[in-house]
């Protein structure tokens, strides 16, 4: 079986490889020629458009989407759409917006073409390793096709199949939702620590924490990997930015008259790091950059 990655970028490049390692076929594109050569030498098979890549797909083939939300999935989507055979599948694991999946469904089923969104979690070594994936989609026999896939791809109980188009990138949204809580928690503890009477050590009780406590967790300790190369975050400017999965979990909990203030707060944070410099946005952008190689803003 062959799987067709379009975007190879930090997370799809990582799926690939994680996928060739698995004893799949791999082949991909990426509009990017350098990312391409890259990943030729990690044995994928690259094509410079994804009209060549289609034409080189047997029947019933499997397009795995791995692009950033918004007009570049949706081109890509559309584009997909008129290339791609009857009852072949399209895996769309990058964060699109859950209506947007339900969208993509729509247009997909109607030229017979099976579709799944994925919520993809565990940052950049998670995909490459051992990931973590919320599986929505109507077609639950086509399913079982793939999900040999996912078992290999995955952590221990690391997958889920959610039923229903939409509900893996709905659950993906809520998730990240709850991780702008999570860090915006961690941040916001360190900076107490960092205004208080006391000298700590930043790494060390990041260390502490992440061995036995009640909080301990992948979160504390990528905070411990980001201190042990900066104690005091003194390279790194506090600001958050963010890539609109926790307003979309905000805005559902508001259409849903759903009470969640502490997620809410944490997106008024991100806002508000634009404009002051604080520890807490220092410690949230480092976390980012941990985990899923987001960028940060170096003080000169």
């Amino acid at each position: 079986m062959q799987i067709s990655m379009v975007g190879l970028g930090k997370m799809g490049l990582n799926l690939a490889e994680n996928i060739l390692d698995n004893g799949y076929k791999v082949a991909g594109f990426d509009i990017n020629s350098d990312v391409r050569e890259k990943a030729s030498k990690k044995g994928i098979h690259t094509f410079d458009s994804i009209e060549s890549l289609v034409e080189e797909m047997d029947q019933e083939s499997i397009v795995w989407v791995m692009l950033p939300a918004g007009k570049i999935t949706d081109d890509s989507v559309n584009k997909l759409s008129n290339l791609m055979h009857e009852n072949d599948i399209l895996i769309d694991g990058g964060n699109s917006a859950y209506k947007d999946s339900i969208r993509h469904n729509e247009l997909l089923k109607k030229r017979g073409i099976i579709y799944f969104d994925v919520g993809t979690s565990g940052g950049t070594n998670g995909a490459r390793n051992c990931g973590n994936f919320m599986i929505g989609g109507d077609n639950k026999k086509a399913f079982s096709k793939i999900e040999p896939i996912f078992e290999k791809i995955s952590t221990k109980n690391g997958y889920l199949y959610t039923g229903k188009a939409g509900s893996g990138h709905y659950l993906k949204m809520i998730h990240n939702g709850i991780e702008y809580g999570m860090m915006e928690a961690i941040a916001e503890g360190f900076d107490i620590l960092e205004h208080s009477q006391f000298d700590y050590d930043n790494e060390s009780v990041a260390r502490v924490w992440s061995n036995g406590s009640v909080i301990r967790g992948w979160l504390m300790e990528l905070a411990q990997s980001a201190f042990s190369k900066d104690s005091d975050l003194e390279n790194i400017k506090g600001i958050m930015h963010s890539s609109g999965e926790g307003r979309w979990t905000v805005d559902e909990a508001l259409e849903l008259k759903v009470p969640t203030p502490v997620i809410a707060t944490s997106l008024m944070m991100r806002y508000r790091s634009m404009e002051d410099d604080t520890f807490t946005g220092k410690v949230v952008a480092a976390l980012r950059n941990e985990f899923g190689g987001h960028p940060i803003d170096k003080i000169e």
